[in-house]
């Protein structure tokens, strides 16, 4: 098997682990960003209302999706970076660097590495994070969508395969910027336990891979959150003036937001997604690196 084979493998179960634990706090993070001013009083309003109004399983709806679609783009996320750090050890060793085996890789190079991650991750992650948005924000009632197939049916036929992709200029660039300061965070912790240590990186104690992943996802929300919020309003909104689009564009929207909501309207709902973060991204670190140590021994 492959090394990429291998990472992809990995970063798969590390998706797989990210969904699982941080999809009821995304739903309820999605709510509070697409609702209008006062809806909710704070999180735990929003997601009383959805326990009692949708009951339990309510939040996982949707989830089929990003079971599927989350676990080929942390599985993507993954493979990329993993390549792009192999070919930094490959010039660093050229060049007497990055220590003797070359894998102690520098700030930019590792920022590079992750925006390539997250570039290639954001082409995926960009229509499936969009048909879940739709289906977690319909009406319980009377839904539009049967389900992520359905959705997917729907939304190309009406509006074409560019339909899918409704918010894709603001997708990749919260994947880039993200995803660079994130895989940064994480491996620049990973190098400073293996340094003060001296061990190697399999050697490492899984539960400070999940503090690891909990610091890096810290770091990449801070980042991206408002970007994000762009992000969930653009895949809710109308595809066309007919059925209630309101914004032009990722500027526009920004611009109507501010305008009409405020700037807390940039942060409205990062209560769960902090809470969801250090769950999520630490299982997401412990699922690759458990399944790189199986795959790689």
């Amino acid at each position: 098997m492959s090394n990429t084979i291998k990472d992809l493998a990995a970063g798969t179960a590390g998706g797989i682990a990210q969904v699982l634990v941080g999809q009821p706090f995304d739903i309820v993070k999605v709510r509070m960003q697409t609702s209008a001013k006062g809806t909710y009083s704070g999180m735990l309003h929003c997601a009383g209302g959805i326990l009692k109004n949708e009951g339990p399983l309510a939040f996982y709806k949707g989830t089929l999706t990003p079971l599927l679609g989350i676990g080929v783009c942390v599985s993507i996320q993954f493979g990329v970076l993993e390549y792009a750090k192999r070919i930094f050890t490959v010039q660093n060793l050229a060049r007497g660097e990055g220590g003797e085996e070359g894998k102690m890789l520098s700030g930019r190079q590792l920022v590079i590495a992750g925006v390539a991650a997250g570039l290639a991750n954001g082409v995926v992650s960009g229509p499936v994070e969009h048909i879940r948005i739709r289906l977690q924000t319909q009406s319980n009632t009377n839904p539009i969508y049967k389900g992520p197939f359905n959705a997917m049916k729907q939304i190309v036929s009406q509006h074409g395969i560019s339909g899918l992709f409704k918010g894709q200029a603001v997708t990749f660039l919260r994947e880039a910027t993200g995803y660079g300061v994130y895989f940064l965070a994480y491996e620049k912790l990973v190098q400073r336990e293996i340094t003060q240590k001296g061990i190697r990186r399999d050697q490492i104690n899984p539960m400070n891979s999940i503090l690891y992943g909990a610091a890096a996802g810290y770091a990449l929300w801070a980042v991206i959150y408002p970007i994000d919020m762009i992000k969930s309003r653009m895949q809710t909104d109308g595809f066309t003036p007919s059925t209630g689009q309101k914004y032009a564009s990722a500027w526009d929207c920004v611009r109507k937001v501010w305008r009409s909501e405020g700037i807390s309207a940039f942060t409205r709902g990062l209560g769960p997604t902090l809470i969801r973060s250090p769950f999520a991204n630490g299982a997401t670190f412990l699922g690759f690196e458990m399944a790189s140590r199986l795959l790689y021994s």
